[in-house]
């Protein structure tokens, strides 16, 4: 019997993919830019090569698990054939931000500014996600009754634990950092982009509060981000636009003041220039949050 590479789930009320299961050998399904209305996580087990992401570089190797989130530009570049698997889920099917309290994936795994969408996998890491894996692709190949739910639990398992090591791997990077006041500088920074992002967009206003010229501040998030203290800013708005925009019924116009912009048309100009989709295609395209959503 031929191995089948692909388990899709599609939402009977819009006909759209809901959650998918794909297993790739040998090819490499993400060698150009992608942009996809929903989040993917992606376990690359052999092969290595440059993941581009937001524009930016990261090489990577084997038993690398990478996190995308919503119209996030993303391409895998590999050096010779890549193999591993990727799942796919709409946030129709399962929605992080509803669910953070119970997985805490938002902000770790996905949407993310600071570090690499990827972590490497250890053994044990690997033996466990091999387990979710088979127990999901099971289920897909013989559904019954309360599938949804069962997936749905399943999902949790990998995101909590996939979580979980992230935020493992992130206290090892941090306590190899010499203690020096940058890292508390940027610290205080992330700090305040959190505090202030609705109010306060522009890189002289942060660089004021931590007493630092612009100059120097972005210097320090160039070298320990890998981006310009105005990309983190932009960054965290868009993450905001983007969670209001699924799970509320405002308006663009009252998404923008509440994000500290009175030009409704200059605000969709700036989403539009990150997202590459206007706020009102980038709604329409993930569907609407509605009561019955899991």
């Amino acid at each position: 019997m031929e191995q089948k590479n692909s388990y899709t789930l599609t939402n009977p009320q819009t006909g759209n993919l809901a959650f998918k299961l794909h297993f790739f050998d040998k090819d490499n399904p993400f060698d150009h830019i992608q942009r996809l209305n929903y989040y993917s996580l992606i376990w690359v087990k052999n092969g290595q090569g440059t993941v581009k992401v937001d524009f930016l570089k990261h090489n990577f190797g084997p038993d690398n698990l990478f996190s995308f989130s919503l119209y996030q530009p993303f391409m895998l570049q590999a050096d010779k054939n890549i193999s591993g698997l990727a799942i796919h889920f709409h946030p129709d099917f399962f929605c992080i931000h509803k669910h953070q309290k119970e997985v805490a994936c938002n902000g770790v795994l996905f949407n993310n500014m600071y570090d690499p969408p990827f972590i490497h996998l250890d053994d044990k890491s690997k033996a466990n996600f091999e387990m979710i894996i088979d127990q999901i692709k099971t289920e897909m190949q013989t559904p019954a009754l309360a599938q949804y739910e069962l997936l749905i639990s399943y999902l949790k398992i990998f995101l909590i634990t996939a979580s979980r090591l992230k935020t493992e791997q992130q206290h090892q990077e941090k306590e190899i950092l010499n203690e020096t006041e940058e890292p508390f500088i940027l610290q205080n920074l992330k700090n305040y982009i959190e505090t202030h992002y609705k109010t306060k967009h522009t890189a002289s206003d942060y660089a004021a509060m931590l007493a630092i010229t612009p100059k120097a501040l972005n210097k320090l998030t160039k070298a320990h981000f890998n981006k310009t203290l105005t990309e983190l800013i932009s960054e965290r708005i868009i993450i905001e636009a983007k969670r209001e925009l699924y799970l509320t019924n405002k308006t663009v116009k009252e998404i923008a003041y509440d994000l500290g912009y009175t030009d409704e048309y200059y605000f969709s100009r700036f989403f539009k220039k990150n997202v590459e989709v206007s706020p009102l295609f980038f709604r329409i395209s993930i569907g609407f949050d509605k009561a019955t959503i899991n």
